[in-house]
């Protein structure tokens, strides 16, 4: 009997050799799939893809994540509500407590016509980087968070994701790549051990303060076996990353989902502003469109002064 449908993408929050090796080893933890079950629930609260700068030591990053969704799921899916015309607001706090490492918390919200303004959950973040003084030629970073989400927007309410992160900046051009691995540890997806979730972003320098760029999310199913094509997850996004100076991040983008699962319409924003971190005024360093939130506190950012940094997921590096 062919398995259910998933669930249409409501989460996306959004990296070569030793990220492998970290893949098998998860595939190795998961459990072993009896039977197929539904896709995790990708619920679009947090629409980006991470670079793999942090938020510099005593910096604080405050983002508000912002998306509609103009065409979705009509109909409850799983006891869960239909994504089409909600609005979702996430409050992202992160702080940098040294060059390599920042924690981050994610207040999740929803408003639809129909049930009003509502709380949905919190997601708590840290992440780790790869020193910048030891001079690698891709930036590398790795990305855990954990969290719960109410049963009425999520089919899976407690779920943990891993996120590997590589970028590289190429003269003009930005490449990120997030090969996301989930588990639920609580609801219809529990059986399917750990789901394979890329991310990637190609950004271009069109001028000094514009970037334009292609994201994609996806979501292909189990490490044991994914899914159909049809019952897997791709969202492609056109998006733009403005330089509004040093201490602001600006994202916009355009979501179209490829497959039946996907939501089909959604426009998403991301505003950020960072505060502290060496006594007031940021430092001057370029900006990394996608996520321009995060700035850079090591060499390697100051050395790219006068290219634009790579997105944190729109980050602006100051």
């Amino acid at each position: 009997m062919p398995s259910p449908s998933p669930p249409r993408r409501t989460d996306r929050r959004a990296s070569p050799g030793g990220l492998a090796l970290a893949a098998a080893a998860l595939a190795a933890a998961a459990a072993a799939v009896a039977a197929p079950a539904p896709a995790l629930a990708q619920d679009n609260y947090e629409i980006q893809v991470y670079g793999a700068d942090t938020v510099a030591p005593g910096a604080t990053m405050i983002e508000l994540h912002s998306n509609y969704t103009f065409r979705g799921g009509n109909e409850a899916e799983q006891g869960v509500r239909p994504t089409a015309h909600a609005l979702h607001e996430t409050l992202e706090v992160t702080h940098g407590f040294s060059p390599w490492f920042e924690a981050a918390l994610y207040t999740f919200t929803s408003a639809q016509a129909r049930y009003g303004w509502d709380w949905v959950g919190n997601h708590l973040r840290l992440r780790g980087r790869v020193p910048a003084a030891w001079d690698w030629p891709v930036g590398v970073s790795v990305s855990t968070e954990f969290g719960y989400q109410r049963r009425v927007f999520s089919a899976d309410t407690w779920t943990l994701e891993l996120r590997p992160i590589v970028d590289k900046q190429l003269g003009r051009w930005y490449l990120a790549l997030n090969p996301t691995l989930d588990r639920s540890f609580h609801g219809p997806g529990t059986g399917q051990g750990v789901v394979f979730s890329p991310d990637f972003k190609v950004g271009y320098d069109v001028t000094k303060k514009i970037n334009a760029g292609l994201e994609h999310y996806g979501t292909l199913g189990p490490l044991s076996g994914f899914d159909p094509v049809a019952q897997q997850q791709h969202q492609i996004v056109p998006s733009l990353d403005l330089d509004l100076g040093p201490a602001w991040e600006f994202n916009f983008g355009v979501a179209f989902g490829v497959t039946h699962a996907t939501d089909r319409l959604l426009v998403k924003m991301i505003l950020g502003r960072r505060f502290g971190g060496g006594g007031g005024a940021p430092s001057p360093v370029s900006w990394r469109p996608w996520r321009p939130s995060h700035l850079a506190s090591s060499s390697r950012a100051i050395s790219d002064a006068k290219a634009w940094r790579s997105p944190r997921s729109s980050e602006m590096a100051s």
